[in-house]
């Protein structure tokens, strides 16, 4: 406990000075000394002005037993050095250390007091050293440690630090003199990432405090994290000097949060309150990930914390077991002699007991007095348990480092007379053992190889790990995998998920996300000012698919492809047309037989009653002409059911509309002779023999032909063919296959012609509508062209909107609509006269008025 701060009071004659007693420090002298500063406790006072004569100094509280554990380890190195024969023979190792408070105005005093006090000691009158301590062993946290290293840089001398992890340590330029045996958090942060993001947590939180070592840490991990595709869901800041309304505010953001892992770069000091907060909360469930300043804190595994905290998971340092030091550590006791100050603070604060030679100078001590039979071979506590250690490790390889150094500064393996024995003779500066310091290379008695690289640092290795309960429900700090920064890539972390105990004690990976991610079938889809964590899910479009876990994207399929209803896999898509099979293809077909039969039923009743009148009327070659040309619109329908090939392809649109207009040209020649035929009975009318049965037939070849000569270019130019179409049905996954028309002008000069000859009929038959005949078959002509153009004009729109397999089917709806209305328009008339009414097919009764 300090006793005094660098404090300065004003007297009244305006002279300020340094307060009167120097701090407290453990020390032993020697040939050359070491010094230490550990942060043995972990809440420093607030510097306070005084104008008293004799200000009062509040101590530093909040004893740590571990950081007791790192200063004994020291003081165990320092004298197996000692010990040692072979190494600094001849040389006495001492030391002087001193309590930093974990604080950089602490520290720095605590520095000044180290490199400023006396060389000269009655027991050692010879010093190697220039300065009294030519290199010094700390401190733990980053932010006093770079205050402290700024402050050795400009003389040269060297700062070993077993616990400052800050990557601005980094930085040769500011700390030429700074060295350490634990790694730069460069590679702890990418560890913590890698570990992170391997157990699949996305959604996390982070908690630091205001010092270098956090927000250096938090940074450089929300840095790296969110470029492997993580989220910070929240960031808390613990003050240095929390109050109670801060504390209660964090702990209301960690249980609003969804964020169930939450990742920490703080000392166990500065988590305390928090913890303590959550604690009385009985707050669970949060995977905590500790950095290495605090994942074996033995403070916070008291069972007041076992809820909150069980199964945490973390990096720190390898550990070894020291031989020796339980022993060591055993026999400590504690004395009113100089220089037992922290060794006393030690004791109380392990047995709860007041030493009754320690003089309290600030409060009285209401514990009971020691009684004289404690022991810490019967204490169960972290101090004791030596087994695995790692920051007291950091701090035995520092020691060791320092005394290689040592070794071959002093020629302690020289040759000649003095073979084996260091040069004790010449003094050396602190820059000279800096520069021995950074070529240290050995190898110590655990198998390690101790070196430093350009930039003072060790190799970066690391273990995870997992607080677990043993039997007796004591938290256990186990092992669970390593990661080693100097490994390649892909083989850097190892880890043993079978063996982790998580929060709450769970065996499942616990999970932390913002949004669930998406299901097989669907794509994410972010939220407008949200985290790219936050999402929601989207089913995939038809035609593609998701056959991933939270997928971003959805996958086209291949051509003629299709995503099946949970758009999880492609199939290949259902081809689809007219089929002789469906329903739609059945009716189309029965249809176009019965209008078959139909009009070969009505040729046979005509040819069977070919001599009568009403046969005869208006030339009856040219009637069975027509019924031939109807039986090929019907038949030519046939072509387009079915699954369409190179040659229906080809045929359907020329066999279409040269079978019309047959059939056209065939009503235009029958009007044509109504017409004369009326006009034969005027005085001097010559028009009918004009146009007699082989003018009739010529007409009819001059109007067939240009639709012959038309679908010929058309068929040679650019003929329709096969053709798979996936566009039509997109809500089904069905890819029409139909023909493909290069040159769909040629359709529709088809269809126009058709159309040209259909209103040249309608006009001449409207125009001998009101013959004066009893079969004036000028109107029925009329019904017939009326019916083939109104059906065909609602043929192009449907024709164009009808998608996939009922474009055809539109088509041949029009085809067979417009047969049936020339057919039944046309003969059924004359063929109820043949039949039912057979007294009227007499030339009297026809061309009668």
């Amino acid at each position: 406990m300090l006793e005094n701060h660098l404090l300065l009071y004003k007297q009244s004659n305006g002279c300020v000075k340094l307060a009167d007693r120097e701090p407290l420090a453990l020390q032993v002298e020697g040939d050359v000394v070491i010094g230490g500063l550990f942060p043995l406790h972990y809440v420093a006072p607030k510097p306070q002005i005084s104008y008293q004569s004799k200000p009062q100094l509040p101590p530093c509280t909040g004893f740590d037993q571990r950081a007791f554990r790192w200063m004994m380890t020291m003081v165990f190195a320092v004298e197996e050095i000692n010990r040692n024969s072979s190494l600094l023979p001849g040389v006495k190792l001492g030391y002087h250390i001193m309590d930093s408070c974990d604080h950089v105005h602490t520290s720095l005093q605590a520095l000044l007091s180290l490199v400023n006090m006396n060389s000269q000691s009655q027991s050692f009158p010879l010093c190697l050293a220039d300065s009294p301590v030519p290199a010094v062993i700390g401190i733990a946290s980053s932010s006093p440690t770079r205050a402290v290293a700024q402050t050795l840089g400009p003389f040269n001398l060297p700062l070993v630090s077993y616990f400052a992890t800050c990557t601005c340590l980094s930085d040769k330029n500011m700390y030429p003199s700074f060295l350490r045996t634990v790694p730069s958090d460069l590679f702890q942060v990418r560890g913590l990432v890698q570990l992170v993001t391997f157990l699949g947590w996305l959604w996390v939180g982070t908690i630091g405090t205001t010092d270098d070592y956090s927000q250096y840490g938090i940074q450089a991990f929300s840095n790296q994290f969110t470029q492997q595709g993580g989220c910070v869901a929240f960031h808390l800041a613990i003050p240095t000097t929390p109050t109670a309304a801060e504390i209660q505010e964090m702990a209301d953001t960690l249980q609003r949060s969804t964020a169930r892992v939450v990742v920490v770069f703080a000392t166990e000091g500065q988590l305390l309150d928090l913890l303590l907060e959550l604690a009385q909360r009985n707050v669970t469930g949060i995977q905590w990930v500790a950095s290495e300043a605090w994942v074996t804190a033995s403070l916070l595994t008291t069972s007041r914390f076992h809820p909150v905290l069980e199964g945490t998971l973390g990096l720190s340092f390898p550990a070894v077991g020291i031989p020796g030091l339980k022993e060591f550590l055993l026999n400590i006791y504690p004395s009113p002699k100089p220089g037992m100050a922290f060794v006393n603070m030690f004791w109380e604060e392990m047995f709860g007991c007041r030493l009754e030679f320690k003089e309290d100078q600030f409060k009285e001590n209401p514990a009971p007095v020691c009684t004289g039979s404690e022991d810490l071979k019967y204490s169960n506590s972290s101090f004791t348990d030596v087994s695995q250690v790692r920051i007291s490790y950091n701090v035995f390889k520092a020691v060791y480092a320092i005394a290689h150094a040592l070794h071959t500064l002093l020629n302690c393996d020289s040759e000649g007379p003095n073979k084996g024995i260091c040069d004790t003779h010449t003094s050396f500066t602190s820059r000279q053992l800096l520069h021995h310091l950074k070529k240290v290379n050995f190898t110590n008695q655990f198998e390690e190889k101790v070196y430093f690289d350009s930039n003072g640092e060790p190799v970066p290795l690391y273990d995870i790990i997992n607080w677990q309960k043993d039997s007796q429900g004591i938290i256990r700090f186990i092992k669970v995998g390593s990661y080693d920064g100097s490994a390649p890539l892909r083989r850097q972390l190892q880890i043993e998920q079978s063996t982790i105990v998580w929060t709450k004690g769970q065996s499942q990976v616990p999970v932390s996300q913002c949004s669930a991610p998406c299901s097989l079938g669907s794509r994410q889809v972010r939220r407008p000012g949200e985290p790219y964590c936050c999402f929601d899910c989207l089913p995939c479009a038809d035609g593609q698919i998701s056959n991933q876990t939270g997928s971003t994207e959805c996958t086209k399929c291949p051509e003629y492809y299709w995503s099946d209803k949970d758009k999880v896999k492609c199939k290949a898509g259902i081809e689809e047309f007219l089929s002789f099979h469906d329903t739609m293809g059945i009716i189309l077909v029965t249809l176009t037989l019965l209008g078959v039969v139909m009009t070969t039923t009505v040729t046979a009743v005509f040819h069977r009653f070919r001599s009568t009148p009403i046969v005869k009327a208006n030339n009856s070659e040219i009637s069975f002409l027509l019924l031939l040309s109807l039986k090929l619109c019907f038949l030519c329908s046939l072509l387009f059911i079915g699954q369409p090939s190179f040659w229906t392809c080809r045929l359907r649109q020329a066999a279409f509309g040269i079978s019309f207009v047959l059939c056209l040209s065939c009503l235009l020649v029958k009007t044509i002779v109504v017409l004369l035929a009326f006009q034969a009975n005027a005085p001097g009318s010559r028009g009918l023999k004009l146009f007699g049965p082989s003018q009739q037939r010529i007409l009819i070849l001059c109007t067939t032909a240009p639709q012959v000569f038309l679908c010929a270019g058309w068929l040679l130019g650019a003929a329709p063919f096969p053709f798979k179409n996936p566009n039509y049905q997109a809500t089904t996954g069905k890819i029409v296959v139909e023909c493909k028309e290069p040159w769909p002008p040629g359709f529709y000069l088809v269809l126009g012609y058709i159309g040209l000859l259909a209103f040249i009929c309608l006009l001449l038959a409207f125009l001998g509508r009101k013959l004066p005949d009893t079969f004036n078959e000028a109107k029925l002509i009329t019904f017939s062209m009326l019916i083939f153009l109104a059906v065909w004009i609602s043929f192009i729109p449907a024709y164009v909107s009808s998608p996939g397999k009922f474009t055809v089917a539109v088509e041949v709806f029009a085809i067979l609509a417009s047969s049936f209305g020339l057919l039944l328009c046309i003969f059924v008339p004359k063929l109820y006269i043949i039949l039912l009414q057979p007294q009227r097919n007499i030339k009297k009764s026809i061309t009668r008025k």
